[in-house]
């Protein structure tokens, strides 16, 4: 992984998981053990898929440029469908708060894209070829009749 797209990782999910332990803090006092329990395990779904996604995205970034923009659209929307099908089918577990993890859940995913946002608007990233400013003209590598 490239050190930009680490460094990107980094600044999301370091606000994303500082964020979840505030969270399973807040749960844990107001909802006990269980509360906590859910706030942690909200956390951490929401770290695991959004970081897979951006993993996901940068890859296609790499090698498929011109898929970016739909590539991302589509990964959000499918992330966002994910989480919702998570909470759907931990709605009335017993093993943790349900109401503590949906609560964390959308925390944390506002929290992830707010800080993603910021990473790419603070990221010195090159959208011009520097090696194209020499003023040289492209060559043609089609036939010459």
């Amino acid at each position: 992984m490239p050190s930009t797209d680490a460094r990107t990782l980094v600044h999301t999910a370091v606000p994303t998981a500082v964020a979840g332990a505030i969270a399973t803090a807040i749960a844990g006092g107001v909802a006990g053990g269980d509360g906590a329990i859910g706030a942690a395990v909200g956390t951490l779904v929401v770290v695991l898929f959004m970081g897979m996604g951006l993993v996901v995205l940068q890859r296609t970034a790499k090698s498929l440029p011109h898929l970016f923009q739909a590539m991302g659209l589509m990964l959000y929307t499918a992330q966002l469908l994910l989480l919702f099908m998570f909470m759907a089918a931990f709605k009335d577990t017993t093993l943790f708060h349900a109401k503590a993890m949906a609560f964390t859940l959308l925390a944390t995913t506002l929290v992830w894209v707010a800080a993603q946002a910021r990473a790419y608007m603070k990221a010195k990233i090159l959208y011009v070829d520097p090696e194209g400013a020499k003023g040289e003209k492209p060559q043609n590598a089609g036939s010459a009749t």
